[in-house]
């Protein structure tokens, strides 16, 4: 019997002055020149920030259950953020990643 568990994914557009503002204020340290906006930001995500950046996220999660961050895929415009409960396949179609899901899509 396949049980149903909890997935979420967040797209996060680089380029913004919200990122920006986001990484200036959070940081610890002064921001490295070699690391690029997309590298900061995916740092912080990975490091736990995005409830603080973004606590609205953490409204959306049934109580009870814990989803982690599994992955961060980096696009040109916005990197692309997949929690879960555990990791496993998810369905390409209902993906808002535009790479992932326009190749789900059946060509006419």
């Amino acid at each position: 019997m396949k049980t149903n568990s909890t997935q979420m994914e967040v797209l996060l557009l680089t380029g913004t002055s919200f990122s920006a503002s986001q990484l200036s204020d959070k940081s610890e340290q002064a921001p490295k020149p070699s690391f690029t906006e997309k590298e900061k930001l995916a740092e912080a995500c990975w490091n736990g920030l995005l409830p603080e950046m973004l606590p609205e996220l953490c409204e959306q999660i049934p109580a009870g259950k814990k989803i982690y961050l599994w992955e961060i895929n980096e696009a040109d415009a916005f990197i692309d953020l997949e929690f879960a409960e555990r990791p496993e396949e998810k369905d390409r179609y209902f993906s808002i990643n535009p790479y992932v899901f326009t190749q789900a899509q059946p060509l006419s």
